[in-house]
C-alpha cells in the first residue's frame, strides 16, 4: 500500500456536488426527525389526554419559540420526504445519471422550500 499518498483532513476545502449535499441533509434531517419522535409523542399524548390537556397544548404551541421549534420538525418531515421520494425513483431506474442527480436535487430543494413556506403559512 502506497502511504505517500494524499491525506486531505480538512473537510471545509472538500466541495462536494449538489446530489451529494442533498444526500447528506437527508440524513442529517432523518437523524433529527429520530431525535424529534420523544417531543412529538409527548404533544401526541398530550392531547389525546382530555379536552383541557388538548387546550393547554394548544395554548402553549401559541408560544412563538415552540411553533418555529414545530416548524423546523414539519420541515424536516418534509425534506426528509421529498427526498425519500427522489430517492425511491432513483432506486427504479431514472435519474441516475449526473445531470439527471443535479435536476432531481434541484428539485428536491425546490420542492420541499416550497412546502416548507406554506407549511409555515399554515402554522402561524
Amino acid at each position: 500500500m502506497n502511504k505517500k499518498r494524499p491525506v486531505n483532513l480538512d473537510l471545509t476545502t472538500i466541495k462536494l456536488p449538489l446530489p451529494g449535499i442533498t444526500s447528506i441533509l437527508h440524513r442529517i434531517s432523518g437523524f433529527a426527525l429520530f431525535l424529534a419522535i420523544p417531543l412529538l409523542l409527548l404533544m401526541f399524548q398530550q392531547s389525546m389526554a382530555s379536552e383541557e390537556a388538548f387546550n393547554e397544548l394548544k395554548t402553549l404551541l401559541d408560544n412563538a419559540l415552540l411553533k418555529l421549534i414545530l416548524w423546523a420538525i414539519l420541515a424536516g418531515i418534509l425534506y426528509h420526504l421529498i427526498a425519500g421520494i427522489k430517492h425511491l425513483i432513483m432506486d427504479a431506474g431514472f435519474g441516475e445519471t449526473l445531470e439527471g442527480a443535479r435536476v432531481g436535487s434541484w428539485a428536491v430543494l425546490f420542492i420541499s422550500g416550497l412546502l416548507v413556506l406554506v407549511a409555515g403559512v399554515w402554522l402561524w
